[in-house]
């Protein structure tokens, strides 16, 4: 959260200029100090519908220990579900309409399991574009995962995603572009982020969109943010993932492939599991192709103790920073996206 140059001290000046978020008194005394209200438009499938939930939540709970938050999770109709699921949605969850009616003060999207990349084909896709439209015009700061990143460059710049070929997955360094943006302020200029992907947006079509790079790995650009430069963010890793997000993922392939779905053996994800792990893993497949053993026998509990978790620092204090500028600009109104004062074009004035 910002600091208050409550009096002459050379220090408030200087931190100013290095790029340190630093409040006026008269604007501090005019900041309206209360709960934030973030949804969360969670597309992901049935099985992951839960984790999701409960990464996200965890993953803002943990950036600030200060703030109030409201989290309010909805879903798209348009996205065919199973009874359970239905169940949980109906019984938890807002209605869109329900959510325009409250209003938001920031909105996550996240991703969701579609791997074609035309996205126009996908059942959500109108539905979706609804969302993204009216989050622009009615709430702060929209933070998107993935999919939904790909989803808003093609709705809102023209820019389509492109199949790599392969799924791109592990645990990747990524390094912090440009040091000077918010967002990024406190962050370790180089910092892991897990990816699992099949579809990219590159650099350069980042760049014909307008938007600014702020963080990129050899996997492709991780962090980005809108032209101006705060109202939409961009993810295309998944700094919500749990430590044991990529080992679950890495058991439904190896599933998949023995109900003859996937005609290969999943490949490890990369910079994730440490040698002894690869070799357990390497015996449990030995023993798959001897038939002596069977997905009950996935030695997920003896993998998940040597897992590592080497990203959630780095995902809380940009959640943090999200967090904190959007408070330092919303409006006291939770129909209204900004302060009177605010620039929509420019909203952080950078």
């Amino acid at each position: 959260m910002p600091l208050i140059a409550h009096s002459s001290l050379p220090s408030f000046e200087r931190l100013e200029k290095q790029g340190e978020t630093i409040l006026s008194k008269e604007r501090a005394a005019h900041q309206d100090i209360r709960e934030l209200h973030i949804g969360l438009l969670n597309m992901m499938p049935d099985s992951a519908l839960e984790a999701t939930e409960r990464q996200f939540f965890r993953l803002i709970g943990h950036s600030n220990q200060v703030a109030q938050f409201y989290i309010h999770p909805f879903s798209l109709s348009s996205i065919e579900r199973g009874k359970d699921a239905t169940k949980h949605i109906k019984k938890y969850y807002k209605t869109f309409d329900e959510i325009k009616l409250q209003g938001l003060d920031a909105l996550i999207i996240t991703g969701a399991n579609v791997t074609d990349p035309d996205l126009r084909l996908a059942p959500f896709y109108n539905e979706l574009r609804e969302v993204v439209d009216w989050s622009y015009e009615n709430v702060t700061s929209t933070l998107c995962s993935c999919l939904a990143t790909h989803a808003v460059l093609e709705f809102k710049y023209s820019q389509k995603r492109v199949h790599m070929g392969k799924k791109h997955w592990g645990v990747f360094p990524h390094k912090v572009i440009d040091r000077s943006h918010p967002l990024v302020k406190g962050v370790n200029t180089r910092f892991d982020i897990p990816h699992s992907r099949f579809n990219d947006v590159s650099e350069a079509q980042f760049e014909k969109a307008n938007a600014k790079v702020l963080a990129k790995s050899a996997v492709g650009v991780h962090l980005a943010v809108s032209p101006d430069l705060f109202r939409i963010v961009f993810f295309q890793g998944h700094p919500e993932y749990d430590s044991i997000s990529l080992l679950k993922e890495y058991k439904r392939e190896v599933a998949l492939y023995l109900k003859g779905i996937h005609k290969e053996y999943p490949p490890f994800p990369s910079n994730y599991l440490s040698p002894q792990s690869c070799a357990i893993l390497n015996e449990y497949k030995t023993r798959l192709d001897a038939k002596n053993a069977s997905i009950k026998d996935f030695p997920e509990n003896l993998i998940a103790k040597t897992l590592d978790n080497t990203w959630h620092d780095s995902a809380s204090a940009i959640i943090n920073n999200w967090i904190g500028s959007v408070y330092q600009i919303t409006n006291e109104d939770i129909k209204l996206p900004f302060m009177d004062s605010v620039n929509p074009l420019n909203p952080l004035n950078l």
